[in-house]
């Protein structure tokens, strides 16, 4: 197994690509602000053929470059359709102007082919397989992707923006909910494999077990309380 992952752009958002291992197909998840140079740079390196874009949620950090990186492999991107009209207008998954420097840097809109993702969908994408699971509270469209134990490698999950090592994604922008958070949290986080290595939209990769007894909202969820701190990472 191979994964190549890399901070991009202003938000620090960490964009992925896995393959079964170095010269064969992969996939990229969440290339976003000024990403492209990253990806491009990871796949010369690696020797990859991406098959596929996959997207954690619609905001701009996680999609800001979806348009020119399926476009110069001349593949689909995968999100949930609640999180689609973001691709187009970003703005309005933020609730304000994200400034016209900004955006001056970006290639708002859809690539050619958009695909939509829905709770419980097995992805067979270049010989893996990623289990989507839906999780709203950071968006409405927000999901996570799953990758099973094999071999000597311990189950991983793509957390985007649901879970990060000591914290969860921010729920005061647009379509941000605590409840459907702390939800999410239960239903997709604490069935998992304490093994299970997350690997976040933003900062360093950590494990269910670490965060089980770590995270205060995943441990306020695990106690059936509410959380208190206010979540401030990723956009």
């Amino acid at each position: 197994m191979l994964i190549a992952g890399f901070p991009a752009g202003a938000w620090g958002t960490n964009c992925y690509l896995v393959a079964p291992a170095a010269g064969e197909e992969c996939v990229i998840i969440d290339p976003g602000h000024q990403a492209a140079d990253g990806v491009a740079e990871a796949i010369r390196k690696h020797r990859l053929k991406p098959v596929a874009v996959v997207l954690t949620h619609g905001h701009i950090d996680h999609v800001a470059s979806v348009v020119p990186v399926c476009g110069a492999h001349d593949v689909p991107a995968w999100i949930h359709p609640d999180d689609r009209y973001m691709m187009s207008d970003p703005e309005k998954g933020i609730g304000r102007s994200i400034g016209l420097p900004l955006l001056g840097e970006l290639t708002v809109g859809e690539p050619d082919d958009v695909k939509e993702l829905t709770d419980g969908a097995k992805l067979e994408l270049a010989g893996l397989e990623l289990s989507v699971a839906h999780a709203p509270g950071h968006t409405k469209g927000s999901v996570t992707f799953g990758m099973p134990e094999a071999a000597d490698i311990p189950p991983i999950l793509f957390s985007g923006d649901l879970l990060f090592a000591g914290s969860i994604g921010r729920t005061d922008l647009p379509g941000g909910d605590m409840a459907e958070m702390l939800d999410s949290l239960a239903r997709v986080c604490l069935p998992l494999d304490d093994s299970t290595v997350v690997l976040s939209g933003h900062g360093p990769q950590t494990t269910i077990g670490q965060e089980r007894s770590t995270n205060p909202y995943l441990r306020q969820v695990a106690a059936g309380q509410g959380a208190q701190p206010a979540p401030r990472r990723g956009m």
